[in-house]
């Protein structure tokens, strides 16, 4: 089972000390020395000036930036799928089902407009964009698009392709079988 955000982070903080040499509270004071009050900043700064990996140094940032304060994923989920995109939720929870079927290692990142899908990098994104579609972007560089799998164009630079879902039947097999591949080059 794909473990949450909230998953994640609780284990990264417990490991924080063994990998890193500090306690939280240690990499907050430097955090707060540096003065800077923009996330990739701060992420910058404490991988170039103190050797931090990505994952550590974002953690310490969002903390940081944060005072520990932050929505939960149920929370964030239910916030992009609430009004007039309420619709869209079955939609949301069929790619979710079939994703989580790939691997123990697929991380579910809820952000406030998207939901992020990683393994060791981000290979989709699952964003309900107006109140009848749901974007699902999917990383699959060198892939040819067709007349389902277009070029993400302006959609987000964060992945190359888009695919348009608008009822919950069209999580089929030929999407899957696209997040799937862009899951196994993550």
């Amino acid at each position: 089972m794909a473990k949450s955000p909230e998953e994640m982070a609780a284990s990264m903080k417990a490991n924080l000390k063994e990998k890193t040499g500090k306690t939280l509270a240690q990499w907050l004071k430097i955090a707060k020395s540096a003065g800077l009050d923009k996330h990739g900043q701060l992420v910058k700064f404490l991988k170039a000036d103190h050797g931090m990996t990505h994952g550590f140094a974002n953690l310490v940032a969002h903390e940081h930036l944060s005072g520990g304060k932050t929505e939960s994923s149920d929370t964030l989920i239910d916030k992009q799928y609430s009004g007039a995109k309420a619709e869209l939720r079955p939609i949301y929870e069929a790619l979710i089902q079939a994703i989580s079927k790939f691997g123990g290692d697929v991380e579910i990142s809820p952000k406030k407009a998207y939901v992020s899908l990683r393994r060791n990098k981000q290979f989709a994104i699952i964003q309900p964009s107006t109140k009848d579609r749901v974007d699902v972007g999917i990383n699959l560089k060198g892939t040819e698009p067709t007349d389902r799998l277009e070029k993400s164009g302006s959609f987000n630079s964060m992945v190359s392709h888009r695919v348009r879902v608008t009822a919950k039947k069209e999580v089929n097999a030929q999407l899957k079988k696209w997040l799937k591949a862009a899951y196994e080059s993550a």
